[in-house]
């Protein structure tokens, strides 16, 4: 059973446990994602409401919840589920994890914030609630099955079929080679996982019944911003030159660009034993410039437009030193 099995890293669970010979059935509010894997079972209920009626009849092996984000999603639906399942597999978060006093390279064994179970009336989620609530629901969960239940928490998550459009911003900026601006330090550190990384690693542990927690972060060879846009523009075939400039105000949200990126460097040494895979960043960025190109390409929300980026290179000129990313051939 995966809980939100149509958009991004639900999907790709689905596939890879399609691709193994499962038989899944997919829960969700139906809207999206019709058309995927026809054939497999479907219940349908919404989280918001309160709707899992579908899921008082059956029993499955696992069940991977991809969609709890507030305590009363999981409580809500491990009340229906009950004992009808032998593994639950809660995806979480890094932002579990307190914000100072740690070092690259923490494991999963690191210090976590304060839960919070009362959102707002809305339950909307912010920066400051987020991580504080899958804190509450990863308690719930291990509370609840025990020994039977599993977490795992991934890094910024990569691949097609990405809603963020995060790394899809790199991959399309990379692309059209040039002079690229950077609010940040090329050679902050940063770590992305493929989706269908994710995927196999969330499957592995549901068949080989694993339980604990794992981060779930790549790719394999640790890499710089500076690395990764030089990744993409490779997976281009393009030339491209990064030049830092100010960061504007609201940056701090740039595409992966984080201030205090240092500290949030996981190791991936648990899951990579448990058998976590680890597809090259290249294959990555080639992959998700084909799926972005074959959607058409439509307007992202993220990083800077095209006269941003033309206003801030030109007040660079001849303040910032460049940073030379070579990548065609």
């Amino acid at each position: 059973m995966v809980l939100g099995g149509t958009s991004f890293v639900g999907r790709a669970i689905v596939e890879e446990a399609l691709r193994h010979g499962a038989d899944v059935t997919l829960f969700g509010r139906g809207r999206t994602g019709a058309d995927l894997f026809p054939g497999t079972a479907r219940l349908t209920g919404d989280r918001d409401t309160g709707e899992y009626g579908a899921l008082r009849d059956g029993r499955w092996d696992a069940v991977a919840d991809v969609s709890g984000y507030v305590p009363r999603h999981v409580g809500q639906a491990m009340d229906t589920i009950g004992d009808r399942c032998g593994r639950y597999l809660f995806i979480s978060s890094h932002a579990v994890y307190q914000r100072s006093g740690v070092g690259p390279g923490s494991d999963e064994d690191t210090p976590r914030r304060a839960p919070v179970r009362h959102v707002d009336s809305t339950e909307s989620l912010d920066d400051e609630t987020y991580g504080p609530s899958k804190v509450a629901c990863e308690d719930d969960v291990l509370a609840r099955y025990g020994a039977r239940a599993t977490l795992v928490r991934p890094g910024k998550v990569a691949g097609p079929h990405d809603p963020s459009d995060t790394f899809t911003y790199w991959v399309r900026r990379a692309a059209r080679g040039g002079r690229i601006a950077l609010p940040a330090d090329p050679a902050q550190p940063v770590q992305v996982i493929d989706s269908r990384d994710l995927a196999g690693l969330v499957v592995r542990l549901l068949m080989d019944d694993r339980p604990g927690v794992y981060h779930a972060v790549g790719p394999a060879e640790p890499t710089t911003l500076g690395g990764l846009i030089e990744t993409c523009a490779r997976a281009a075939g393009t030339e491209a030159e990064t030049v830092r400039v100010p960061p504007e105000p609201g940056s701090r949200m740039f595409p992966l660009v984080r201030p205090n990126w240092p500290s949030q460097q996981r190791s991936p040494a648990r899951a990579r034993a448990a058998g976590l895979p680890a597809t090259p960043l290249e294959t990555t960025a080639a992959d998700v410039l084909a799926w972005d190109r074959e959607r058409g390409e439509p307007p992202i929300r993220r990083g800077y437009t095209v006269q941003e980026e033309e206003a801030l290179l030109a007040r660079a000129d001849g303040k910032a030193p460049a940073h030379r990313t070579n990548a065609a051939g």
